[in-house]
């Protein structure tokens, strides 16, 4: 008996909703944590439906691979036919910020009349990108995937898990952190069309009803499966994030990324280990196959040394660091209010100085704090992420510093591993 369409994508969701809730929510940021079960009473009719989006997904990934979109491109043309997506991209960007610009204009009797023509030319554009799209997606996975092989992460020549991502606007994640320390307690996944102003009122009602501290954020992607990219013009952020984003994947095959959410040390593991091999992976990537967006060191930018004359640049990520360990200081010393009036000063300073953050709260340090691939910033003194920093300085290579990530349980079992590496300090 043959099966519907309908009832194929009616069973394929039982299937993925089990999977989903044995396997990926292990190790990807779509698992609500216990203590804050209460949170879903505020956000149960926004919630992100994953099961729907990757039955969705599965169904695009596999009309891709019946079509072979990569098999009649030469290497040099897929990279131009990549750029040439980029840049179609990037004119519809310019249109929708136009497009806004009109919206908000309060002297225009007819917003969508004097839109019209840049309304069609944006529906124009974004037909074309998508029939463009999935054979972008696949080359870009081919290209990542080699970039990932060629460092010995493979089975068979190709990485495993295989790299497999789907453009798309990822959902945005509410996080809950205690009033009192920095711990991130909750990370529930929201619909991404929810208004400025709901967010706003969603925060505003989960502080002062359950008496923590909230943030709703944007998020880059997501390490599902097939995984989450957000769509940007840039080819170093988007190679970097489908890198991050498998590496997720590997992990959640290993003990590492099991216990993602076992303790906030594991999830600093997770996401910095994600982090350091992300941007590894995706310079890589760019250099094999697009090596003028290879950004050149920082000593080679061409730049012109300060006199003593001239004001310090502004560096964020000290200054991060430094609102970090104030913050951490006056909690520990039972000073919550302080604490939260501080952050509100330091949030208007960096407003001033060009970033733009709109709300700097414990939730925002429990979010960012974890991604620790670089010193400093909003991890302040957090141990772990030197921990893992000093891993990856002192093995040989990408293969080397992922399997021994992989297999580590706790933060413990990281120290003694570099305790062994380094004995006696």
């Amino acid at each position: 008996m043959l099966i519907s369409l309908r009832g194929l994508k009616r069973w394929l969701g039982r299937l993925i909703g089990v999977l989903l809730f044995f396997t990926l929510v292990a190790g990807s940021t779509l698992q609500p944590l216990k203590p804050n079960q209460r949170v879903h009473m505020y956000t149960r009719g926004i919630e992100f439906n994953y099961v729907s989006w990757t039955i969705d997904a599965l169904f695009e990934k596999a009309e891709q691979i019946g079509v072979g979109a990569t098999d009649y491109l030469a290497e040099g043309e897929a990279t131009s036919f990549v750029r040439a997506y980029m840049d179609q991209l990037g004119k519809v960007m310019q249109i929708e910020s136009q497009l806004a610009l009109l919206a908000s204009d309060e002297n225009l009797a007819d917003p969508q009349v004097d839109a019209a023509e840049l309304i069609h030319a944006r529906d124009a554009l974004r037909e074309r990108l998508d029939r463009m799209q999935p054979v972008v997606e696949a080359i870009l996975q081919e290209q990542v995937a080699v970039s990932i092989a060629e460092t010995g992460i493979e089975m068979g020549g190709v990485p495993f898990p295989p790299v497999n991502f789907h453009f798309t606007r990822p959902p945005m994640a509410l996080i809950l952190s205690p009033r009192d320390v920095i711990r991130q307690d909750a990370d529930i996944s929201l619909n991404p069309s929810i208004t400025l102003e709901e967010v706003q009122a969603l925060e505003a009602r989960v502080e002062q009803e359950m008496n923590v501290s909230a943030l709703v954020v944007p998020i880059g992607g997501v390490g599902i499966y097939p995984t989450m990219v957000s769509e940007s013009t840039s080819l170093a952020w988007i190679t970097e994030v489908i890198a991050h984003e498998w590496v997720h994947n590997y992990l959640t095959l290993h003990p590492l990324g099991l216990r993602y959410y076992s303790s906030p040390e594991l999830r600093t593991m997770n996401e910095t280990t994600a982090s350091i091999l992300g941007g590894e992976f995706g310079r890589l990537t760019l250099a094999k196959y697009y090596p003028d967006l290879v950004p050149p060191p920082a000593a080679e930018t061409g730049q012109e040394p300060q006199n003593e004359e001239s004001p310090p640049a502004f560096d964020f990520r000290a200054e991060m660091r430094e609102t970090r360990l104030k913050v951490d200081a006056l909690l520990a010393q039972g000073r919550i209010h302080d604490a939260e009036d501080y952050m509100e000063a330091r949030r208007q300073y960096l407003w001033e100085n060009g970033y733009h953050i709109r709300r700097l709260n414990q939730a925002y340090f429990a979010f960012y704090g974890a991604y620790a691939d670089e010193p400093g910033g909003a991890a302040g003194d957090d141990p772990v992420g030197d921990a893992v920093r000093n891993l990856w300085h002192a093995l040989d290579s990408p293969s080397e510093f992922l399997t021994a990530m992989a297999w580590l349980t706790d933060f413990q079992d990281l120290r003694e591993t570099l305790a062994e590496m380094y004995p006696g300090e």
